[in-house]
């Protein structure tokens, strides 16, 4: 029994162990990827050194999509270590660990120790939960306090004692104030439609009329409310408050009246059942034990079983927040995260019926390692296409091809295990499973995340830029965020001289971030900007402009692969609005392999100007 005992702790550990390898190297192996990190990497920055700290700065402009708290801890980190990508990603380990260990506590009262851990696992490891914990952004923080929330609901909702039920719920108001100052009130989505699901569902109304339940709400009161206070305080409070939850959390559920930068539903639309449709790629590539455990509750619905009030608060804690948020304008995957742990609770009540395996879990458990083999051919072929972009480039070293070898051939060893013991031994076949998509994760994926920073180098361009332009005028035309974001960390933010590099600052004493040393003209770009761009350069030829080139060229392998897909290696693109006005002459241009493409422009008559 002892023998056992400890067999068991360790295929535990080694289960926390690979997991917590597979986010290392998400989070830290890797440097800034478009979309949005360049932009978060900015805020985070800024908010490093900016003396008030109640609204984000996006280049030094007030950006109000989200709460700080995301950028407070962040920032934090920056001041201390200096910009790096590793450093701006430390705070979303803890917020994977809190969600990690939220998930495991909620199974363990919600169904026993046993399934606590792998539980856990097999919910960090989703897909889109994976997404979200290395991804630099706020729903990480998001996911982890919504998931603590939901502890705390449980415990609150179950409590036998006064005592334990205003503990709970005062987890609950926690956590869900430090979700609100992470992304507003969308932090309440999950927790308050469980807690009404539950009222209806189980016939307890009058659980919502309980003082512990409401006394904590004073903990939110005393968080959030200095940060709103500070917000109105500040230069143009109430419109910053306007934007931040009028514009960006009413204006995604439905339409407002709304400046074209506000309006949010012009961008991400929603579509009748599209997380229905996209729900499996959610759960992936546990989509299958997910069916396997909702097809086990359907069975035994009319049984007695202990694990029925867990089932009930999987099901209420997943399914409204689906329906809810099908019916809102705008619609991303990362806005379904918080509802992961409903899914990982439902795998909780699953787990201790894999002692008496069905026939309907072992064909789920084999189906998944065949789905997994599928993963292990792409990451090869993705192995290979990567690695023949490096050899070309000439950066390709034998690192590459041992580790990405070594992963893939582990993976599908492991794989041929969960097989075998799929019927006689599940957890193991699980837990093989498990181990299996983690490599995938640690190798080829680790080799190929070094490929891809070179595809998304915006650093080296915004140096460049910073170079071209040295003790000259400089002019963004249409930026984006990302350009916007990029510029002001490596082209010429404030306090660096240009060509200066970020890891140097901004440290303890640094001087705090002012205006960016650039000029911008807004999106969208039409002829009236252009003239007023063009008198702006008769009055100083030395202005310099910089802008976004459409398209991207594609590095022969990758343009080999899309020939053989049927597309071409670059997509037809009209010429932008710049290129037709006889005003402007390209200085430079500047371009990443596989990745975004920007032009240096100025006056036609300047030295140095090309066609």
């Amino acid at each position: 029994m002892k023998v056992a005992a400890t067999g068991e702790r360790g295929r535990l550990a080694l289960l926390a162990l690979a997991v917590t390898a597979a986010l290392a190297i998400g989070l830290f192996a890797r440097g800034f990827w478009t979309p949005d990190e360049p932009r978060e990497a900015d805020l985070a920055w800024r908010m490093s050194a900016q003396p008030d700290k109640a609204v984000p700065l996006l280049a030094g402009t007030p950006f109000c999509e989200k709460p700080p708290l995301t950028y407070w801890v962040a920032g934090g980190v920056l001041a201390l270590t200096g910009l790096a990508a590793w450093a701006a990603r430390l705070p979303n380990l803890l917020y994977a660990v809190i969600a990690a260990f939220a998930v495991g506590e909620l199974v363990r009262r919600a169904v026993g120790t046993r399934a606590a851990l792998p539980v856990a696992a097999l919910t960090a490891t989703f897909l889109l939960g994976y997404q979200v914990s290395i991804w630099l952004a706020t729903d990480a923080p998001l996911l982890a306090f919504d998931a603590l929330a939901l502890l705390g609901l449980w415990i609150g909702w179950h409590a036998q004692a006064r005592r334990e039920r205003l503990l709970g719920y005062a987890l609950m108001h926690l956590a869900l104030a430090l979700g609100f100052l992470s992304k507003s009130a969308a932090a309440f989505l999950v927790p308050v439609l469980t807690l009404l699901t539950l009222g209806v569902w189980e016939r307890r109304p009058r659980e919502w009329l309980r003082l512990e339940l409401w006394a904590p709400l004073a903990i939110e009161a005393l968080l959030i409310a200095p940060w709103l206070i500070a917000v109105y305080r500040g230069p143009d409070g109430i419109e910053h408050l306007r934007v931040f939850f009028w514009n960006n959390l009413v204006g995604r559920f439905t339409h407002v009246a709304a400046p074209g930068a506000l309006d949010y539903t012009s961008g991400h639309r929603n579509v009748p059942g599209k997380y229905l449709i996209e729900l499996p790629m959610y759960l992936w590539p546990w989509t299958l034990l997910v069916a396997a455990a909702a097809w086990r509750a359907i069975k035994t619905r009319r049984t007695p079983d202990p694990s029925r009030a867990a089932l009930r608060f999987a099901l209420a804690s997943s399914v409204p927040p689906l329906l809810v948020l099908s019916l809102a304008a705008t619609a991303r995957n990362i806005y379904f995260a918080p509802a992961l742990p409903g899914f990982g609770l439902l795998l909780g009540t699953w787990w201790p019926g894999l002692s008496q395996p069905q026939s309907a879990d072992v064909r789920a458990l084999r189906a998944t390692a065949l789905l997994l083999a599928l993963a292990v051919i792409v990451a090869a072929l993705a192995a290979v296409i990567a690695g023949a972009d490096a050899a070309a480039a000439g950066t390709l070293d034998a690192g590459y091809v041992t580790g990405s070898a070594l992963g893939v051939l582990s993976a599908a060893a492991l794989l041929v295990l969960s097989w075998r013991a799929s019927a006689e031994a599940p957890e193991r076949g699980v837990t093989a499973l498990l181990l299996a998509w983690c490599v995938l994760l640690v190798a080829p994926a680790g080799p190929v995340y070094g490929q891809i920073d070179r595809w998304q180098d915006l650093e080296r361009i915004g140096r460049a830029v910073a170079a071209d332009t040295r003790g000259q005028p400089l002019v963004l035309l249409a930026p984006d965020e990302t350009t916007l974001a990029f510029m002001d960390l490596y082209g010429r933010g404030p306090g660096r001289g240009p060509g200066r590099g970020p890891g140097r600052g901004p440290g303890r004493g640094a001087a705090a971030p002012t205006g960016p040393a650039f000029d911008s003209i807004p999106a969208p770009l039409d002829a009236s900007a252009l003239r007023a761009l063009d008198a702006r350069l008769e009055r100083d030829p030395t202005l310099l402009i910089l802008a976004q080139s459409p398209g991207r060229q594609l590095t022969p392998p990758l343009a080999a692969l899309a020939q053989a897909l049927g597309r071409a290696a670059e997509k037809a693109s009209p010429a932008p609005l710049w290129a037709q006005d006889p005003r402007l002459a390209v200085r430079a241009r500047y371009a990443l392999p596989n990745g975004r493409r920007y032009a240096l422009l100025g006056a036609p008559s300047a030295p140095g100007s090309a066609p």
